[in-house]
């Protein structure tokens, strides 16, 4: 098991973020974590990162418990959501920067030539678009060889070429027996590549499970009408 969460409580002063958040994933497969805004996703995803403390229950990523624990992090690959660089540093010294931080073999070649990104090496962050950044991100996210690898919005302002490139990179990461965490917006992708189904909803998980029993469940005959169907739905699972 890659991770397993037990009775997780998250409160930001008043706000009631997470409760009692009772969830384990299986090593080798693609989850999507999904939900309203609002929902706690983001809360779930920080916490297992360590950086979010909650204020009750406990998180064993790759069967340690992580409180006071820091080393864990070195076995993540985490794509966050919006990732903040110096604007003034080239492409190249970023990448040189990050694996100089990690500290761990990388083989990066490959995928700066599957997104296309040669001709932007000696380039700054400052003057790319922010698809062409969105790649820079993902390279430096799939460089590292980890077990776990969570990624936040992955698509956000990839045209199709780099987003069928993005689908095969996970599709591979997979068969090597990694466990991946999305979040996503898309269905479409998110039906494409997602093995399991966690949905969020007011801090509790509402559903988890394959998109299949999602349907069936819901009585829907599209997973998009599925998703939307779950907030209106009675049957937890």
């Amino acid at each position: 098991m890659t991770i397993a969460i037990k009775n997780l409580h998250k409160k930001f002063g008043k706000n009631t973020v997470l409760k009692g958040v009772d969830v384990s994933v299986d090593e080798g497969r693609i989850y999507a974590i999904l939900g309203p805004n609002g929902s706690g996703k983001t809360t779930l995803i920080k916490s297992i990162l360590g950086m979010v403390i909650p204020d009750k229950g406990s998180i064993k990523v790759l069967d340690k418990t992580i409180k006071k624990d820091w080393k864990y992090r070195k076995k993540i690959d985490y794509l966050p959501q919006i990732a903040n660089f110096p604007p003034n540093i080239r492409v190249k010294e970023l990448i040189g920067m990050i694996k100089d931080l990690r500290n761990s073999p990388s083989s990066e070649q490959a995928l700066i030539e599957q997104f296309g990104l040669e001709a932007f090496m000696d380039k700054k962050l400052s003057t790319l678009s922010g698809g062409t950044k969105q790649k820079v991100n993902l390279v430096l996210t799939f460089m590292f060889d980890s077990p776990l690898i969570i990624l936040d919005e992955p698509t956000t302002g990839l045209e199709p070429k780099a987003l069928i490139s993005l689908k095969k990179i996970i599709k591979k990461e997979k068969e090597q027996g990694k466990t991946i965490l999305i979040t996503s917006h898309i269905m479409q992708f998110v039906e494409e590549i997602a093995d399991e189904i966690l949905y969020l909803l007011e801090g509790e998980i509402y559903f988890k499970g394959s998109i299949d029993t999602l349907m069936e469940q819901t009585r829907q005959n599209t997973f998009e009408h599925a998703i939307a169907a779950l907030t209106t739905s009675d049957s937890h699972a």
